[in-house]
């Protein structure tokens, strides 16, 4: 009996954690979004993409690793999807992103709205994906392009943004 209890213990115990550290998609609006990131705390790699992206796909496993190894330089990458709502509430887009295995922090723009949405993160922005923007609001530092960015160029823009000054 005490083996059945400590069986059942250990595999509620599982249970729990795998609900505790799940991977999740938070959804986020433009304006709340733009507000966090402007309020973030140490550098922020902000991607824009989607799961019918090439180019965004293609280098979005560079962007976990790069900023991966600035961690100590208080940098972060926020991977915000713009798929469509029936992808994210069907759970398709939380189960793509954990096919890919990309473990960062991940958003879905509640938006469908471009001409709305897009003016809010940079004025320059026509809406095409891959976007990134990368911004240090200690020292106002803000860059965006709208480009896929190669592994060198993701370094030196956030070797660019590490030593920047207010």
């Amino acid at each position: 009996m005490k083996q059945i209890q400590l069986t059942v213990g250990f595999m509620l115990l599982l249970a729990f954690n795998a609900h505790v550290f799940a991977q999740q998609i938070r959804p986020i609006k433009m304006p709340a979004l733009v507000k966090e990131y402007q309020q973030g705390q140490g550098i922020l790699v902000v991607n824009f993409w989607s799961t019918w992206c090439q180019p965004c796909i293609e280098e979005i496993p560079h962007f976990i690793d790069i900023t991966n190894q600035y961690k100590k330089d208080s940098v972060q990458l926020w991977l915000v999807s713009q798929d469509t709502k029936k992808l994210y509430e069907s759970g398709a887009l939380l189960q793509y992103v954990q096919q890919k295995k990309w473990k960062t922090n991940l958003l879905w723009l509640n938006e469908t709205n471009a001409d709305y949405y897009c003016p809010l993160v940079d004025t320059r922005w026509s809406g095409a994906i891959p976007a990134t923007v990368i911004i240090r609001p200690s020292t106002g530092y803000y860059e965006f392009y709208e480009e896929s960015l190669s592994k060198e160029a993701l370094r030196s823009a956030i070797q660019k943004a590490i030593n920047s000054v207010k």
